[in-house]
């Protein structure tokens, strides 16, 4: 038998309703339903795999892509302060420790105060050599970053804490930091005003905390003439940050850093996206597995229907190989069926449930992703991935397929004729 009429059967037979086409009755009826159900299972199994593993892979890309894109790499800082011609003296970058840039920085915790509204906040004295370290600028909405170096206690803020004091772009708020003076009427919170001259929206934690004030307004605010708190620098690789951490801890020393990496904050979390990721394959695949042994019951009823066929087939010099050959393509076309078909549900997924999370939560005004690092449902779907899962969906269909081949290879031809 030709491989192409081989082929064109094993077609004719899969998308036959499961031999429902060649057989009238209840049992080509219970045939088309339970192929139909296991078909079923491996479509919503290989497209619930194609979601899952598209959002952690946003989660890992926004991670990597925005979060840290968005926040120095290093960091290290004093109590006490560190001179600027010290920090300035420090080279700009080193490849030797990975660094590829450095910016000196001032910290500090305090409250923010607009409308009646009090927000803690991490403000953060930066001069213009900060873009090196951080691409929160790029995120600006309104103003630009860059104007809290040009305007006297100009201050930028994330889109959510402007939000939540309800204050737009030039707009006042105060600045209430813990270092008390005494005054007349006793001990008072350090407070100065500031004007409102950026919003930045980077979609992240950062924009419920973040809040950027020019370095000479930080010195001057927390009495820090000619010195910063420290630097934060930019590594050329994210997971080598040992030789920079020593390497700013040994220029350092004198005001005693305490020196951490962005895998303090975040290391864990970033394993703990890829651990998440192999173990949702793994157990998805399972699934995969499982639906397509599900095929075995509908591939065992065409072969039952069949039989006939089978006999002629054999009784036209068809070898038993041939046979075998015949509804193990008959698994296989079965399974790229299912295949194509759940990772196109799992991409219309990807692309309708994104929306769908955002509308939920305007509707009932409650941010359904306030516990993790973004504040929206990331999806980045790998080609790669889809070629793993469709590989592996079609070689269990194949398997599951060679227990009904092999018992439609062992028909014996006089039996089956005599008793049509």
């Amino acid at each position: 038998m030709p491989i192409k009429l081989l082929f064109d059967m094993a077609v004719r037979y899969a998308l036959g309703r499961f031999g429902a086409a060649g057989r009238s009755g209840g049992s080509a009826t219970g045939a088309s339903f339970v192929g139909a159900l296991a078909l079923a299972g491996l479509v919503v199994s290989i497209a619930v795999l194609v979601f899952v593993i598209s959002v952690v892979n946003g989660f890992e890309r926004e991670m990597r892509e925005r979060l840290l894109n968005v926040l120095p790499h290093i960091t290290a800082t004093s109590l006490q302060g560190t001179p600027l011609a010290d920090l300035a003296a420090l080279p700009t970058s080193d490849a030797s420790f990975g660094l590829t840039a450095l910016a000196p920085v001032t910290q500090s915790s305090g409250l923010l105060a607009a409308n009646g509204e009090v927000r803690p906040a991490q403000i953060t004295g930066v001069d213009e050599s900060y873009a090196s370290v951080s691409a929160v600028a790029d995120f600006a909405v309104d103003g630009a970053f860059t104007d809290i170096q040009r305007t006297a206690f100009g201050i930028a803020l994330g889109g959510r804490l402007a939000d939540q004091l309800q204050v737009e772009v030039g707009d006042n708020l105060v600045v209430l930091l813990p270092d008390q003076r005494l005054s007349i009427a006793g001990a008072l919170p350090r407070q100065k005003r500031f004007t409102v001259v950026n919003i930045f929206r980077s979609q992240s934690q950062l924009d419920g905390s973040g809040a950027f004030i020019s370095l000479s307004d930080a010195q001057r605010l927390l009495r820090l003439p000619g010195r910063a708190h420290g630097v934060q620098g930019r590594l050329s690789d994210l997971f080598n940050s040992y030789g920079a951490s020593q390497f700013l801890y040994t220029q350092l020393a004198g005001s005693e850093p305490r020196v951490r990496s962005w895998m303090t904050e975040f290391g864990t979390l970033y394993q703990a996206i890829s651990v998440q990721k192999a173990t949702l394959f793994l157990l998805f695949s399972l699934l995969i597995a499982v639906a397509a042994f599900n095929l075995v019951s509908g591939l065992i009823m065409i072969v039952e229907q069949r039989r006939g066929d089978i006999a002629i087939l054999r009784s036209m010099g068809t070898s038993r190989l041939r046979v075998l050959g015949l509804f193990c393509l008959v698994g296989i076309v079965l399974g790229m069926i299912g295949t194509l078909a759940g990772i196109a549900v799992g991409l219309l997924l990807g692309w309708g449930v994104p929306p769908l999370v955002n509308a939920v939560t305007a509707s009932v005004q409650y941010d359904l992703m306030s516990q993790y690092f973004i504040g929206y449902l990331p999806v980045q779907v790998i080609v790669e991935d889809l070629l793993l899962i469709g590989g592996l969906s079609v070689v269990a269909a194949l398997l599951a397929s060679l227990y009904p081949a092999w018992r439609a290879m062992g028909l014996m031809p006089s039996r089956v004729l005599a008793n049509e």
